[in-house]
């Protein structure tokens, strides 16, 4: 930043000494040209004179010419055209003024000198940036901090472009922050410093596979395909894998991937169930799923004579742990025992289907105004919670009321 200013202030200085040194070229140029005319017109006179004085016209020639002289001495007074050069000189400080204001004003509007602040304020704080991420304990960056970070990272690595490290955390900063265009650069550098390492590889496959350009995700299929022949089992190129495939509508692929990943997997592992989710959700996607849920409603007879006119019934079936349902129906009421099915067509989110769900647990009630919300008064039933492999037939009783 000192290099910069002091740059800023010589290339001002010179301007300055330019300007100067024109005015004051034209003043002397001014006042040369005033006394050449002047020796001219003495010259010319005296000439003049030793013409005459030979046609015998003049008699006293000496003393005219020191009429001459006195003449040329009075039009050029020494001190007086001093002062005139020196007030001249003083005449170019409002253009010295002028040519500042208008420099730095130029410079204020269009120079980025927010931006160069803000860039030297990012370089003082990147020591500090770089500490706090690579410390476990220590509190996270926000997303602002983290750009800061990056741009802090940015700039180290035109200093030191051959910093493998560096050039990865930068790609995986670009992946935090949503920028798959820096992502990918940074990889690609990377990848250029140490060809062969899966890690960089994989991470370089997850920002193609993340990509909105179909031949970027292509050509992440085309890298997992290679790393997978590398290692077989390495579950996170296979996630990657099924993952890609997924987007690119391969279910049959990613079914497959993903159910290589259960087997490798320890018992107990928290991925299992989302694997199993995706499985059926690929499955449904690709129209391989036939799950439903046969479902035979009855009511006790204390419901059955408490039945409200254009009353609506609400059948919403859970995993029986999250009350968010996974399946919702809504029907007008009718004659009771009632027999329906569910099935993923009635899910109430697209990531959580009813054929995904290991075990269901079904809610119905009876809505007297046809409210989505129940109200004190409504007659309800709540089945078990109940393993499900998704055949199985459910019965619920409409038998209490909504407290």
């Amino acid at each position: 930043m000192t290099g910069f200013w002091i740059t800023l202030i010589i290339l001002l200085l010179a301007a300055i000494a330019l300007f100067l040194r024109a005015g004051w070229r034209q003043r002397e140029a001014s006042s040369g040209d005033r006394d050449r005319l002047n020796t001219d017109f003495y010259q010319q006179r005296l000439r003049e004179l030793e013409r005459d004085e030979e046609e015998g016209v003049v008699a006293e020639r000496p003393e005219m010419v020191r009429e001459l002289q006195q003449t040329l001495l009075t039009d050029v007074p020494q001190q007086d055209a001093a002062a005139i050069h020196r007030s001249s000189r003083w005449v170019l400080l409002p253009g010295v003024i002028a040519l500042l204001v208008v420099s730095i004003g130029m410079y204020l509007k269009t120079g980025g000198l927010a931006q160069q602040t803000a860039f030297v304020s990012v370089q003082q704080e990147y020591p500090a940036l770089r500490a706090r991420v690579m410390d476990p304990k220590a509190q996270p960056l926000t997303m602002e901090e983290l750009a800061r970070l990056q741009l802090g990272l940015r700039s180290s690595l035109q200093n030191d472009s051959t910093n493998l490290n560096d050039w990865a955390m930068l790609g995986r900063l670009g992946m935090v922050l949503n920028n798959a265009t820096d992502a990918s650069q940074a990889f690609e550098h990377a990848l250029q410093l140490a060809p062969d390492n899966i890690e960089l590889q994989q991470d370089y496959a997850e920002v193609l596979t993340r990509s909105s350009d179909p031949q970027d995700n292509r050509q992440a299929n085309v890298l997992l395909k290679e790393l997978l022949k590398r290692d077989h089992s390495d579950v996170r190129t296979l996630s990657l894998l099924a993952f890609n495939a997924f987007e690119q509508q391969q279910y049959n692929e990613a079914i497959g991937a993903w159910q290589v990943m259960l087997k490798l997997l320890p018992a107990g592992d928290r991925r299992i169930t989302m694997i199993e989710r995706s499985i059926e959700q690929a499955k449904t996607d690709a129209g391989q799923q036939n799950s439903s849920l046969a479902l035979t409603v009855s009511l006790t007879p204390q419901a059955e004579k408490m039945l409200p006119q254009g009353g609506v019934l609400y059948i919403s079936v859970s995993d029986g742990v999250s009350p968010v349902p996974v399946a919702v129906k809504r029907l007008p009421l009718s004659h009771f025992p009632l027999s329906l099915t569910l099935d993923d067509s009635n899910a109430m989110m697209p990531d959580r289907l009813l054929s995904a769900q290991h075990q269901v647990q079904v809610r119905v009630r009876i809505s007297r105004d046809g409210s989505a919300n129940p109200q004190s008064g409504d007659w309800l039933g709540l089945s078990a919670v109940t393993p499900w492999d998704g055949h199985q037939q459910l019965a619920v009783e409409i038998n209490q009321q909504q407290p």
